[in-house]
């Protein structure tokens, strides 16, 4: 369950992250390429497709990212013995 969840949190802040990183992109992308803002078509080109790629794209990483990592977790948790007391 703990897995599942971390894999969930992973996605909803992968796609918060790629869809701010893909806004970022597409406004450098529409200055670079100087595309004409006639009737919103550099705002549409933006938010239509740019961010749209960076949510998903930014969902699969982190959601695969979270995943891996509480997987390792997982394998990895050994209990620790408690420690000797000294004897004085």
């Amino acid at each position: 369950m703990k897995i599942a969840l971390l894999v969930l949190l992973g996605l909803l802040l992968g796609a918060l992250g790629g869809a701010a990183l893909g806004i970022g992109a597409g406004l450098a992308c529409v200055e670079l390429l100087r595309i004409s803002s006639f009737e919103g078509q550099n705002a549409m080109l933006v938010f239509f497709t740019f961010m749209p790629l960076g949510a998903a794209i930014g969902g699969i990483g982190g959601a695969l990212l979270f995943g891996v990592i509480a997987i390792r977790d997982a394998e990895i948790a050994i209990e620790q013995e408690p420690g000797r007391r000294r004897e004085r």
